[in-house]
């Protein structure tokens, strides 16, 4: 089955390039280039991944992500021109699932394509549950992709469940931000990537974990994170 990409870029020149290069690597990509667009497509056609530049006319990349995450289920890489915290940390904040700077390699951006896609969940007969962790209330399956808390089931990005699946895998032992950054993205912590405190931030509140004394999922001061084995009843 082919992979559907929608790239919301203005720039028609690069759009081209960057949907001719996928597109020889057995993508399916289409081209939007306006923002105030970009949410109705998106929703309509439900790609597998969005690739959506923040500067865009009529609505930037922003105001799409927030406008679509909660009724869009696949993924969403955000390009940025400016390679800044704030931008990418605003992005993960609504919802996005990664972020990547411009100007980009076409083989980087395959590559971080390629390794976002492999996260998504399966269907059919290929989602059993034999991988699944469950501690009090909650639980998760990596199957499925899915995390129930209380039997309700939680709204996570693709990038929120890797890093929570990844936190229950190693249940009452720190994983510091390089521990973090190293399995989920393949690169080390610079002392400045804001991601993973970003997601954690998210996660706790999608927890109910109390941010100002979190028990669910703890900062150890100067090593990391950790997930509690307990205080899920």
């Amino acid at each position: 089955m082919t992979t559907r990409i929608l790239l919301v870029e203005d720039d028609e020149r690069l759009a081209g390039l960057t949907a001719e290069y996928l597109s020889r690597n057995d993508l399916e990509v289409s081209i939007e280039p306006r923002g105030d667009t970009a949410e109705a497509r998106i929703l309509a056609e439900q790609p597998d991944l969005v690739i959506l530049d923040v500067m865009l006319p009529g609505k930037d990349g922003f105001e799409v992500c927030r406008g679509v995450r909660q009724q869009y289920r696949g993924v969403i890489l955000m390009l940025t021109a400016r390679d800044e915290d704030f931008d990418q940390i605003l992005g993960l904040e609504l919802g996005a699932d990664d972020y990547i700077a411009k100007p980009v390699q076409p083989r980087v951006l395959l590559a971080r394509i390629k390794a976002l896609l492999r996260r998504l969940p399966v269907s059919g007969d290929d989602a059993g549950d034999s991988d699944s962790q469950v501690f009090g209330q909650f639980r998760i399956s990596q199957a499925t992709r899915t995390a129930t808390l209380n039997a309700q089931p939680i709204d996570l990005t693709t990038a929120e469940f890797d890093l929570l699946w990844l936190l229950a895998s190693h249940a009452g032992n720190v994983l510091s931000r390089d521990d973090l950054l190293q399995e989920l993205r393949g690169i080390g912590f610079d002392g400045l990537d804001r991601s993973i405190d970003a997601r954690i931030s998210r996660l706790r509140k999608k927890l109910n974990d109390d941010p100002e004394n979190p028990t669910r999922i703890k900062t150890v001061r100067g090593k990391g994170y950790l997930f509690s084995k307990h205080d899920w009843n």
